[in-house]
């Protein structure tokens, strides 16, 4: 799995993010998304990764501006998941 940081700029309310979120599940196959106008970024949690591509296609049709991706490795952290080193 793969986490997906996108730093947006322009999202300025809650109703933004939530336009923002939308949008990132209708175009991909998302295990998460959320979105911050504060940090003004969107993290995406999905089994594949996404083309850069693609997720600029998509923020510009949001109608925001997208201005930097940056990935890591994403392990899903559960209750016990200390048990598992």
């Amino acid at each position: 799995m793969v986490k997906i940081i996108l730093n947006i700029e322009g999202m300025a309310c809650n109703m933004c993010e939530a336009h923002m979120n939308d949008a990132v599940r209708k175009a991909f196959d998302v295990k998460k998304v959320t979105s911050s106008h504060k940090d003004k970024e969107t993290v995406i949690i999905a089994e594949n990764d996404i083309e850069d591509a693609k997720i600029k296609e998509l923020v510009a049709e949001t109608g925001y501006d997208l201005k930097s991706i940056s990935r890591e490795p994403y392990e899903k952290k559960g209750l016990f998941s200390f048990l598992k080193k």
